[in-house]
């Protein structure tokens, strides 16, 4: 079987940040080193680019990857095959050894957490990148099982969308000051949009409502958004908005919609994104987008097996709507999102920055690229919101700004998490109120074509050495797809075969194996592979033609080892 192949990449193009960024890493002397950039940044590109210059110093050095999702691991290991870098996104402790022609393995934080000591052996003298790394602290135990398994690694480099404070545990290779994590390189939101061409503004219409609820206690409450409020009623008001037996949710959808329709007249693929609070939530809102709204949305939860697949296909699709639990809400590229409903009960400032990170990615040649995000108009929200909104502002008429964005705190339960409320709570009604206040975008430049001069930068890449023969992508695919096909294409041989033979399954792939030199399937390169699938249709003719089964088990060693198949 022959594959399609693509010559190694010599270069790379990086954004005037992303090459200060990589000079900076690439003098540092510590092991570790922490880069703090705006979502959509591009701080992937970086990442692999310094793994790309390490795994070039030392042949024998392997690349891990640890992301916060599981769809995350895919979305590395396709970017690392465009620098010719081969992560396994699907390797697990029981694969064994990982086979000679991939560079690394892309895992997660829960993963790590379960087989450290294993990775522990695998991450001696490795170069490590951690993703969003701020999520080793969301369970000790993932924060333990980091510093177990990364420990022996040559380098470290921890990467956030967002600053971030230590208000339990202190994460791993981080350092502090004051319980701030200190960036060795921050590249902000308004650094960003100054730059031009990196990220998009974002604008956020907020629309206020009068909720009325039987609170756990039994008493009744109707408030506005502009009523001030302790942490458990705040909580309380805003699950009661985003009720799907109310009437303020709908609303907030309709103007949504209506925004993203006049968007997809411009860029026929723009999508919207609704956060929803859980999986009943987010099947129901989906429900109402269907029937009062009449279009069709992709669902994507946490508990979904498929919604990995599902978030696939919406970025190369044309869908309007995608509904998400905690799967969209960092890191995920989906480039043509434009608008976004908040409809979540997690407030933090740490969330809500990344959910806004969602809607920023700019795309080359698009003419007006707002985005737009709709919120409750709730004191917390309406503060987070504008403090974004101070810096696009700023950076949109060119006044100086601060370049270094402020530490937030994460501290959980910010916001009543609802399913900690006792079931006694109870919505009575949610109503909006007006059209929100006057846009904020009224005023502002409409063009937003792509800068007159590009200031990115094109970097050489040094050479890798060759590992496992083709280089780059097979036919569009990672190597590790392209394994799975010849994976598919063996197992479909050897049913053959023992069909023809008679022979156990177990019998013919361990002859199978011995000839192509495998221990196990899953350590094997592209070229065992396909030497194995080239001594099976060489059996299977065999089979075919002589029609004998006693005979090809006699002469199976003679068959299968002879060099002529």
């Amino acid at each position: 079987m022959q594959s399609s192949t693509s010559p190694m990449p010599r270069s790379v193009t990086l954004r005037p940040w992303q090459k200060a960024a990589l000079d900076r890493f690439a003098a540092a002397t510590s092991p570790d080193f922490l880069a703090v950039a705006t979502p959509g940044a591009g701080k992937t590109t970086f990442a692999l680019t310094a793994a790309r210059h390490a795994l070039a110093a030392d042949v024998s050095r392997r690349l891990l990857v640890v992301v916060p999702t599981a769809h995350l691991k895919a979305q590395w290991a396709r970017a690392a095959a465009a620098l010719d870098l081969h992560l396994d996104p699907q390797w697990s402790a029981s694969d064994g050894f990982l086979p000679h022609d991939m560079h690394g393995v892309v895992t997660t934080y829960q993963q790590i957490a379960g087989c450290a000591p294993l990775i522990r052996s695998m991450a001696s003298g490795a170069f490590v990148v951690f993703d969003e790394v701020h999520h080793a602290a969301d369970d000790r135990a993932w924060g333990d099982a980091v510093r177990t398994a990364f420990e022996p690694a040559a380098r470290r480099l921890s990467l956030s969308g967002t600053p971030f404070r230590s208000d339990t545990q202190a994460i791993p290779f981080v350092r502090y000051l004051h319980e701030e994590a200190v960036a060795d390189y921050e590249y902000g939101y308004g650094d960003a949009l100054a730059d031009g061409g990196v990220v998009r503004p974002v604008y956020f219409p907020r629309i206020d409502g009068m909720m009325e609820w039987s609170a756990p206690d039994g008493k009744v409450h109707a408030h506005a958004f502009d009523d001030a409020l302790g942490t458990a009623l705040a909580g309380q008001r805003l699950r009661t908005a985003y009720s799907l037996e109310g009437e303020w949710l709908p609303h907030v959808l309709r103007q949504a919609h209506t925004q993203l329709l006049a968007i997809r007249e411009r860029q026929p693929d723009a999508g919207g994104l609704v956060i929803a609070t859980d999986q009943d939530h987010a099947k129901g809102i989906a429900r109402m987008l269907r029937d009062r709204i009449g279009v069709r949305a992709v669902v994507a939860t946490s508990d979904d097996p498929d919604a990995s697949d599902h978030i696939s296909r919406y970025v190369t699709g044309t869908q309007p709507w995608i509904v998400a639990v905690r799967m969209v809400s960092e890191g995920v590229d989906i480039p043509r999102l434009r608008v976004g409903v908040f409809a979540t009960t997690v407030t933090t400032e740490l969330f809500f920055r990344q959910a806004v990170g969602r809607l920023v990615r700019w795309t080359r040649g698009t003419r007006g690229q707002k985005s737009f995000f709709y919120i409750p108009d709730e004191p917390r929200l309406r503060a987070r919101a504008f403090a974004i909104a101070e810096q696009r502002r700023h950076s949109l008429r060119h006044e100086d700004r601060d370049p270094k964005a402020p530490m937030f705190d994460t501290v959980a339960g910010e916001a009543g998490d609802a399913d900690a409320q006792p079931s006694l709570f109870a919505v009575i009604s949610a109503v909006p109120l007006g059209d929100g206040p006057v846009p904020d975008w009224a005023h502002d430049d409409d063009a937003l074509l792509d800068p007159a001069d590009d200031a990115s930068l094109t970097v050489a890449l040094p050479p890798l050495a060759p590992r496992g023969g083709a280089a780059a992508a097979f036919g569009g695919r990672t190597r590790r797809e392209h394994k799975a096909q010849l994976r598919d294409a063996n197992a479909a041989k050897t049913r053959l075969i023992a069909h023809h033979t008679g022979m156990t399954h177990a019998k013919v792939n361990a002859e199978l194996n011995r000839v192509s030199g495998l221990r196990k399937i899953s350590e094997a390169t592209v070229e065992q592979l396909e030497k194995r699938l080239h001594k099976a249709e060489a059996w299977l003719r065999q089979a075919s033609a002589r029609r004998a089964p006693g005979w090809l088990n006699t002469t199976l060693r003679d068959t299968i080892n002879s060099d002529s198949l």
